[in-house]
């Protein structure tokens, strides 16, 4: 036997030929992570557009029910398992098999599982990403930024409601009710807290809209408490959506961390031509019997 022989059989026996496949393969963990992309932008595209969605400026979709709301988070999992499994299953099935010297069979799960959830890890940060470069290109080109200082955060949510408020059959031309209506939003925020709108902010909102709109008191009065009403109920409403979808994201995400980990396996075993796992095929098993090494 030659001496390149030996030195060969030693290298392959001490595992150096086998360490590059144990390292991650970025090239199938991309693949999983756009391919998990596409399919959740399939899928959130194809749910907005049935109308399973709770964010709109229309004020009658802004009252949208708590059960809409549970459905939409309820479809969000459902296309993060989806997209999540597709994903993870394309980064296990494209990642080369694992050396054959492995020595049990969780090895080779093990593997496939991390190139599964570091596709799944990749796909959240540039979705994450990408919403927020969306987001601030849409605050920075909205026709709202040039008067921000005469702006408040009611306005985007209680703008229906400010309407009403300063709402008048005769108005003199070129009135300004920027800072009027901005002003009288922080104060309608106000009346989702625990005191609510204090009685001093009330008489003043008040003197408002009969200065404004040429009301008389008791009927600035029955409009100023109608609006408050209406404010608290929408403010509630949608902070009622905005935590449902928020726990609906987490949720989902978190869920498809586990998919893709058990999708890339599945992916991995498919390559490799082999049943899948036990505790895939047989719930009941709660334990998996361990290849034993090969005797040279």
């Amino acid at each position: 036997m030659t001496v390149e022989t030996l030195v060969r059989e030693e290298f392959i026996e001490g595992g150096l030929e086998g360490e590059a496949p144990r390292s991650i393969q970025w090239s199938s963990v991309f693949a999983g992570a756009l391919a998990a992309g596409a399919m959740s932008f399939i899928l959130i595209g194809f749910g907005v557009a049935v109308g399973l969605g709770v964010s709109s400026a229309s004020p009658t979709w802004r009252d949208a029910s708590a059960a809409l709301a549970l459905l939409s988070g309820l479809y969000l999992i459902i296309q993060a398992i989806i997209s999540f499994g597709f994903g993870g299953y394309i980064a296990g099935r494209t990642t080369r098999p694992a050396p054959t010297l492995a020595t049990i069979e969780d090895d080779g799960e093990r593997r496939d599982g991390l190139h599964g959830l570091t596709a799944w890890a990749l796909a959240v940060l540039a979705g994450a990403a990408l919403l927020a470069l969306l987001g601030a290109a849409a605050i920075d080109r909205s026709p709202l930024r040039s008067s921000a200082s005469n702006m408040s955060a009611a306005e985007p949510m209680l703008s229906y409601e400010l309407d009403k408020l300063f709402r008048a059959p005769r108005r003199a031309p070129n009135v300004d009710l920027r800072e009027a209506r901005a002003e009288a939003g922080r104060i309608l925020l106000t009346s989702s807290s625990h005191s609510g709108v204090g009685t001093d902010d009330r008489a003043y909102l008040v003197q408002q809209v009969a200065g404004l709109t040429g009301l008389q008191a008791p009927d600035a009065e029955r409009r100023v408490d109608a609006l408050i009403a209406d404010a608290r109920t929408a403010i509630n409403r949608a902070r009622r959506n905005s935590i449902i979808v928020a726990f609906s994201v987490a949720a989902a995400t978190l869920i498809g961390a586990a998919v893709a980990w058990a999708a890339a396996v599945a992916g991995g075993r498919h390559r490799d031509g082999e049943p899948l796992p036990n505790w895939m095929a047989s719930s009941n098993r709660f334990h998996r019997n361990l290849r034993a090494m090969p005797v040279p």
